[in-house]
This record gives C-alpha cells, sequence and structure tokens, in this order.
C-alpha cells in the first residue's frame, strides 16, 4: 500500500503563564491511502493537537511546532506557511470537528456554506456550485436537499448539521479526512447513521480518513489500524484486531476495561482507570503512565520505555515487554470485554436462509 501522511518525530508545546505545555511529545506514524487511522485515548492524551497540527490549525503563539516532520504526500507542511497552507486546507486534507453548531456559520445558509469550497478550490460558476452543493447533501443523505440547501443551520437537526459538516469537508474530494470525534455530540442511533456514512462515502471516494476518539466501541467499527495516545506520546499502535484482542499495553487494558456493555447478562462493575494524566508542564520521568498502572516496576520511574515490536503491524511501549519482565495477562474485567466484543462479532444479528 501507498503512504499517503508520515509523521515523524511530532513535538508540539504550547506557552502559557504556567510554563510549557508539551502537549504532543515525539508521535510517528503512517497513513496509507483508502485506510481509516483511529487515534484514542483520554482527554488531555494529546489526539486533538496531534490533528489540528497536521493541518497547522494550532494558534501560534502560544502554539509551537519544536521539531518532526509532517510528510504530506512527499511534502513537508511543517514549514509552510499560513498562504501555502491554504491551498491545502479543504482541498487536499479536510476536517470534521466535534460540534457542528459552532463549525457553521449560523448567518449563511448551508448551501453558500458548500459553494465556498467549491468556488475556490474547484474554481466552479455560483451555478454549478450550487448544483454540486445539492448532489452533496444527497450523497450525505439529507432529504429534499433542493429545500434544505437554502436554509440556515439552526432549521437542521444535530445529525443533519453533522451530514452537512461532511458535505462541505468532502466537497473537494480532499486525499485525507480528518475526523475529531465527529459524533460525540449526537445520540448513538445518529451516532450509528453518521458512521455508516462516513464508511460508505470513504469506499465511494477513496478517502484516507484519520478518526479521532475517545470511544473504542466506536473503533471497532470503523478503523483499520489503531494509535493509542497517552500523555502526548503513542504507548501502543496495532491493527483493530490486534488493539482489541492482543493489546499489551496497561493502559489499552484500562481502556477496554472502561467499555461499557448494553448486554444485560453482564453484571461486571464498569471499571475505571485510577489517579489522573500527568501535568504536560513537567512530564514525569520514566513512564509517563507509572502512577497509574498497577503492573509499574521500579525501571518504569526511573527509564521510559522503548516501543517494542509484537508483530510486523504491533508495537507497544512498556517495560512488561522487556525479556526479563514479569509475565503479566490483561485482569479479568478486560478478558470478559474482549470475549464479549468477539463475541458481538462473531454472532450474526440476521440470518437468512433459502427453503
Amino acid at each position: 500500500m501507498e503512504k499517503l501522511l508520515e509523521v515523524k518525530d511530532l513535538q508540539v508545546s504550547f506557552h502559557t503563564y504556567g510554563g510549557e505545555v508539551q502537549a504532543v511529545r515525539g508521535v510517528s506514524f503512517d497513513l496509507y491511502k483508502g485506510e481509516t487511522l483511529a487515534i484514542v485515548g483520554e482527554s488531555g492524551s494529546g489526539k486533538s493537537v496531534t490533528s489540528q497540527t497536521l493541518m497547522k490549525l494550532i494558534p501560534m503563539p502560544p502554539g509551537h511546532i519544536k521539531g518532526g516532520q509532517i510528510l504530506f504526500d512527499g511534502q513537508d507542511l511543517v514549514p509552510k506557511t499560513d498562504k501555502e497552507m491554504e491551498r491545502i486546507r479543504g482541498k487536499e486534507i479536510s476536517m470534521i470537528f466535534q460540534d457542528p453548531m459552532t463549525s457553521l456559520n449560523p448567518t449563511m445558509k448551508i448551501g453558500r456554506q458548500i459553494m465556498e469550497v467549491l468556488i475556490k478550490h474547484q474554481h466552479m460558476s455560483a451555478d454549478a456550485a450550487k448544483k454540486r452543493a445539492i448532489e452533496l447533501l444527497k450523497l450525505v443523505g439529507i432529504p429534499m436537499a433542493e429545500k434544505r440547501v437554502d436554509q440556515y443551520p439552526h432549521e437542521f437537526s444535530g445529525g443533519m448539521r453533522q451530514r452537512a459538516m461532511i458535505a462541505i469537508a468532502l466537497a473537494a474530494k480532499p486525499k485525507l479526512l480528518i475526523a475529531d470525534e465527529p459524533t460525540t455530540a449526537l445520540d448513538v442511533t445518529i451516532q450509528a447513521q453518521i458512521l455508516d456514512l462516513m464508511k460508505d462515502l470513504q469506499e465511494k471516494l477513496d478517502t484516507s480518513i484519520i478518526f479521532i476518539t475517545h470511544d473504542l466501541g466506536v473503533v471497532a467499527n470503523v478503523a483499520d489500524r489503531v494509535v493509542v495516545m497517552y500523555a502526548g506520546q503513542i504507548i501502543e499502535t496495532g491493527t483493530v484486531d490486534e488493539i482489541f484482542y492482543d493489546p499489551r499495553h496497561p493502559y489499552t487494558w484500562g481502556l477496554l476495561a472502561s467499555m461499557p456493555s448494553l448486554d444485560h447478562d453482564d453484571k461486571s462493575e464498569l471499571a475505571a482507570i485510577p489517579g489522573t494524566p500527568p501535568d504536560l508542564t513537567n512530564p514525569p520521568k520514566g513512564d509517563a503512565f507509572a502512577a497509574r498502572n498497577q503492573y509499574a516496576m521500579e525501571i518504569d520511574f526511573e527509564e521510559e520505555p522503548p516501543m517494542f515490536q509484537i508483530s510486523e503491524t504491533h508495537f507497544a511501549k512498556t517495560w512488561l515487554l522487556h525479556p526479563d519482565a514479569p509475565k503479566v495477562e490483561p485482569p479479568e474485567s478486560v478478558k470478559r470485554r474482549m470475549r464479549k466484543i468477539s463475541s458481538t462479532f462473531e454472532k450474526p444479528v440476521l440470518v437468512v436462509e433459502g427453503k
């Protein structure tokens, strides 16, 4: 597969009155054409800062890219000016934000907001852009698109506003779509519809997607590979199957154990990761997760672990993978959740047999 994006040793800080917040600390990952990569982690783990840095949307100052490369289609985006990035944003890379109500312009009709992208990046006439805007609204599943194109955001429901945001993001047929928690503000029914829509559109348009979320349940249904972030670093990465069925980092175990189950037979108590993430104005010595890790060893507080390779696609940053470390298995709550996920995927909802 051909690489679309290579992020190498990305470091992003924010200068505040309280000191330098090291929000992203040496992040590296690849994205292939046509692939969906999920970046997961708690609030404050650095996933949204990472995604916004890819489009150079972080305010500078106080934000600052201290080091690293963002190679998109062979070109490094880090040294590019705002003027140069304007030709890339919306056309080559688009973004769907968490809350469509704050992302859409309340004073402009929905159609006009879609047309802006088409006129700027596709150089369409106003008439052609409006016709294409109607087609895009139909594509994302908005009924009566001919009427809706002349309505304002407040006349749309939450799910329809998010569909409109997707239409805007896909208007110029970008190579990369970044979705920053696009379903968090929606109820579960609409959330499922939006996720199905994104998967369908990806197949039709052959767009690569970076999906930012704190919800591992969402990841299982949309991603090809998963990156787990903690304290501004990647601590585990692998395919969806590797992360869900063979997780190796205690933090990933904690995320899996904290996934709620809707099964009425599951009487287990919902687990929580004890403690809080570290203060990134003064990152801890050693493993950043050590203070919250019940399996932490002495070395965890002294030396930062390297990224150990488990398979060709699976890596984890924990001393538990060192040959001399004691053998530790995921707790029963994680194994139970893994079995539950496995049975959910393997058990068919509907079986139709010819008689």
